[in-house]
C-alpha cells in the first residue's frame, strides 16, 4: 500500500469518529487491487445512520473528502 492510502485511511478514520458515539467501533479497512484502493468502514449498529446521513449525503461527502485527498 502506498503512502497516500495510508494517509487517507487515517483521515477517514478520524472523520467518522467525529461524527460516531462510539469511536473505538470505527474500523476502516482499505484493500487494493489493480489502480483501485477500496476503503471499507466498519461502525455500531446505532452509528449507522450517521455515517449515511439524510439521503447519504455524509457518505457522499466522505467519497468527495477522499477522492481529494488522493488526488493530491
Amino acid at each position: 500500500m502506498s503512502q497516500t492510502t495510508g494517509s487517507l485511511r487515517g483521515m477517514i478514520a478520524y472523520l467518522v469518529e467525529g461524527l460516531v458515539d462510539a469511536p473505538e467501533q470505527v474500523k476502516v479497512t482499505e484493500s487494493e487491487r489493480d489502480d483501485f484502493v477500496t476503503i471499507e468502514i466498519s461502525v455500531a449498529q446505532p452509528d449507522i445512520a450517521k455515517v449515511i446521513g439524510r439521503h447519504g449525503r455524509v457518505a457522499i461527502a466522505l467519497r468527495a473528502v477522499a477522492r481529494a485527498v488522493a488526488e493530491k
